[in-house]
């Protein structure tokens, strides 16, 4: 496999651009025309870190690897735009499964509006991946970061958690995905030998879905701190509580939990509020906004993304996150270390 013969393959997948995009993949380097304000994120997978081949499918790697990039616009509020991708190549992957990874964040890229506008390969002992995406609004102000929350502002969260983390526990351990209640193939359709909770769950931790359009309405919707949740519900309410300087108190009983993530912890022995608050790469949405605007958001959040807007606590003054649980224990925020 040549580089040049490489990105020659690829640059015939790649779609015309959109109309912020003059120049794309093939010059020295891309040109937009974005106006009004840009977010820009820069993420990396790495195998053996963020996925597996022995279970992920290339494809899905790709998929994987453009939508959490993208999720970080999605905390932002942005509009999608540009993605630049960076692909270490080790000597055994070939060309037609590097161009099936393409093809699956072009799966992604198609479904959300972005245009992939250029990048690079390089020789790697292991297969990563580093993006670069690039988002807009109208105007600066339109732009969600973590840093608003106010004491009073209502505490909310998207979708469900758990799922993703319950789809590692079953990637990982044979035992619990032979068990009957999971057992599916990580890829196919659902042919009556597929079990649905099962590879929902697996979807959830192979092929995630970056909360966009909930993004942009909760933005709308008056958000004033927002931050996706993948590293933890607990890591990341954290993470936005210090950038704001206030403290989130969470009430774990309204976190709406995925199906099949209590059944997962038990078999895995483990408590299922730490397993499914502690888990990361949920890609869900975190986010403050005053408690007079709850019910605009929810109805907003349904109408653009299709999925329920969820009240989980609040902000008040002081410092650092309470998580408590339905018996009354306060649960200290757990979370995944990058570096841990």
């Amino acid at each position: 496999m040549g580089e040049f013969e490489l990105l020659a393959r690829v640059r015939e997948r790649l779609p015309a651009g959109g109309p912020r995009l003059r120049v794309g993949s093939g010059d020295d380097a891309a040109v937009t025309v974005p106006g009004g304000a840009t977010a820009t994120s820069v993420d990396a997978l790495v195998d053996g870190v963020h996925f597996r081949r022995e279970v992920a499918s290339p494809r899905q790697i790709g998929h994987k690897a453009l939508a959490t990039a993208l999720s970080d616009l999605a905390a932002m509020g942005a509009e999608p735009g540009e993605a630049y991708v960076v692909l270490g190549v080790p000597a055994d992957l070939d060309e037609d499964e590097c161009l099936a990874l393409l093809d699956g964040m072009l799966d992604i890229a198609r479904s959300t509006g972005t245009d992939v506008a250029g990048g690079d390969v390089t020789r790697s002992k292991e297969l990563f991946l580093a993006l670069t995406v690039v988002g807009h609004a109208a105007h600066p102000d339109d732009l969600v970061g973590r840093g608003g929350a106010r004491p009073g502002d209502a505490l909310v969260l998207t979708g469900e958690i758990g799922a993703a983390g319950a789809g590692l526990v079953l990637l990982q351990n044979q035992d619990l995905s032979a068990d009957p209640a999971f057992s599916a193939p990580i890829e196919g359709t659902n042919d009556g030998s597929t079990n649905e909770m099962g590879a929902a769950l697996l979807s959830r931790q192979l092929e995630p879905r970056p909360r966009l359009a909930a993004g942009r309405a909760l933005a709308v919707a008056g958000a004033t701190a927002m931050i996706d949740v993948s590293d933890g519900l607990g890591a990341d309410a954290r993470h936005l509580a210090m950038q704001s300087g206030v403290r989130l108190r969470i009430q774990a009983e309204a976190v709406l939990l995925a199906a099949g993530v209590r059944e997962v912890a038990s078999l895995a022995e483990r408590d299922p509020w730490r397993f499914a608050l502690g888990g990361g790469e949920d890609y869900e949405l975190l986010a403050t906004l005053p408690a007079k605007r709850i019910e605009e958001a929810k109805r907003a959040v349904r109408e653009a993304e299709g999925i329920e807007l969820t009240a989980i606590g609040e902000a008040v003054a002081g410092e650092g996150v309470e998580i408590r649980l339905p018996g009354g224990e306060v649960l200290e925020p757990e979370g995944f270390d990058q570096l841990d």
